[in-house]
């Protein structure tokens, strides 16, 4: 789950999910409404964001929308209060899952905005617009918002968010390149700020390497994120975080792990109502149970995540609360229409989840049926596998003593006497220890023979000789032992695979892992690890 950031004032202000336990239907009073009348339009703002601070959704809507009808139309400072109110009104919508409203709210902020040159909180709707169209995964008006967003004034806090979740939407349409300029650059800037946003950074630069199959390096950021949100107690965040890392071992084939991970995350969202996130974990969940041939479990987690997103959807109906204000203002026919309009939404999307949920149950079924034709023809495959594999091998092991018969018809060809191999042995030695020179990335065996004042078949016939390697396998072995010693002796906080591969000669990353693992035994990125008190 990528770390899009609804906005700068959400981040600061809201650390506590929303509970689906808030009876609305008291919230239906006409008293209690016009208790709120009484209050001037100061009173009325100021009450709303404190419940909004307090996370006290119903009433904060109630406020807002009751400031937004008291506030005089020719006081400047009290219209752009309004705007703040609609926008955060939109929020709220938006946590509500209630996206329909959530945009209404930010496209009257949004004129209300302009037609006040309020050109200072243009940035904070634009960035809620976007994350409207990203959960629609409209990826292209997304990140256009997003980059709008970037044209207006703001402060560093806010150029973290935007850049993090424009990383988000390059990571979803697997631009990878232009993923990774965007989070560097949202990442440079947080380190400049107190690390602001760096855990939402850091899980988006975990899914970045998941993509790109780098789980070592997965693994290691979605941790990272995971001990920031700890530290900093966002709760919310630490049972996402969780959540990743669990679908990350899924993504790897290891259900045991995953199945851990979901479960804390699970125990987390559940203690605290975290609606979203036990609806993505049991959809998760589900698909486990599915690979790991449960069907029965697979079947149930899949009906708990539909009872949650069924829950959401009745927060969407039950958190229209704008509409008690507009309840004085319109006439009942309309207001009894409205109900009716979202009743028959609801009714659409029980029928959706009934048909999805029958659709499953008959793919079950069907895969149950046909396992034992599979499991059939799976062992043909495999017995027919195992037949070209072994003649691949009598050709593998037939070519291998050819080139070794190749190897001894030319060393034995070649007028390199005992004393003069040993003179060379040494040469090559006293050089092979000179690592600027072996560590250049152009060292070749034609280069070292130039150095010793020999040929490329001398050289070559000296090192099978005496080490019963080619000049590769030695090569590999001297640069992997001085990227042994650079791993003991640096700072390797400041250092990454990478850089250490290149500076012990090798052009490639994947290169100097195959030679590491050759010559040590364990990956590098273990090794890395091991050395920083990790592994």
């Amino acid at each position: 789950m990528k770390k899009i950031v609804l906005s700068v004032l959400v981040l600061l202000t809201l650390s506590v999910g929303y509970s689906q336990n808030q009876n609305y239907y008291s919230l239906k009073s006409h008293e209690f409404i016009a208790g709120f009348l009484n209050l001037s339009a100061q009173q009325i703002i100021d009450t709303g964001n404190y419940y909004f601070l307090k996370n006290s959704y119903d009433t904060a809507l109630i406020c807002y929308t009751l400031f937004a009808t008291a506030a005089k139309n020719n006081d400047y400072e009290q219209q752009k209060k309004v705007v703040e109110a609609y926008n955060k009104s939109a929020i709220i919508y938006y946590y509500l899952c209630d996206y329909k409203n959530s945009y209404d709210f930010l496209i009257k902020a949004l004129l209300r905005c302009e037609e006040l040159n309020y050109d200072s909180y243009l940035s904070k709707i634009y960035t809620n617009i976007g994350n409207i169209y990203y959960r629609f995964h409209n990826h292209d008006l997304a990140k256009f918002y997003y980059s709008k967003a970037l044209n207006f004034p703001q402060d560093s806090a806010s150029v973290v968010v935007l850049l993090n979740n424009i990383g988000a939407v390059e990571l979803d349409l697997m631009n990878l390149d232009s993923a990774a300029h965007f989070l560097n650059k949202a990442l440079q800037i947080s380190k400049q700020n107190d690390n602001f946003l760096l855990h939402g950074i850091e899980n988006n630069i975990a899914s970045y390497y998941q993509k790109m199959q780098h789980y070592d390096s997965a693994l290691y950021y979605y941790h990272s994120a995971l001990k920031l949100t700890k530290e900093s107690r966002q709760i919310e965040k630490e049972a996402e975080n969780l959540s990743d890392i669990g679908i990350l071992f899924f993504e790897i084939n290891k259900p045991d792990s995953a199945l851990f991970y979901i479960g804390l995350s699970n125990r987390i969202a559940k203690e605290h109502s975290f609606i979203r996130i036990l609806a993505d974990n049991y959809l998760v969940l589900s698909k486990i149970e599915e690979t790991k041939g449960n069907a029965g479990k697979s079947l149930e987690h899949f009906k708990q995540y539909n009872n949650l997103k069924d829950s959401i959807f009745k927060l969407e109906y039950l958190g229209g609360i704008n509409q008690l204000q507009y309840s004085y203002e319109r006439s009942k026919t309309n207001h009894q229409i409205e109900q009716l309009t979202i009743e028959q939404q609801i009714k659409e999307r029980t029928i959706h989840y009934q048909r999805v949920i029958q659709f499953i149950t008959f793919i079950v079924l069907l895969l149950l049926g046909t396992a034992s034709l599979y499991i059939l023809l799976q062992n043909r495959k495999l017995n027919k596998a195992y037949k070209n594999l072994f003649e691949k091998n009598i050709k593998i092991i037939a070519l291998q003593d050819k080139s070794q018969e190749g190897d001894l018809k030319k060393y034995k060809s070649s007028m390199l006497k005992d004393e003069m191999q040993d003179q060379l042995l040494d040469r090559i030695l006293m050089l092979m220890n000179d690592t600027a020179t072996i560590c250049d990335s152009d060292f070749s065996l034609d280069k070292l023979a130039m150095l010793v004042h020999s040929n490329q078949t001398y050289v070559s016939q000296v090192i099978n000789s005496a080490f019963k390697k080619n000049f590769r396998s030695f090569l590999n072995e001297y640069r992997i032992h001085e990227a042994q010693r650079l791993f003991s002796e640096l700072d390797l906080t400041k250092y990454t695979l990478s850089s250490i591969a290149y500076r012990v000669g090798y052009k490639s990353p994947t290169t100097f892992r195959n030679a590491f693992k050759e010559t040590t035994g364990v990956s590098p990125n273990f090794y890395f690890k091991s050395m920083q008190g990790g592994a």
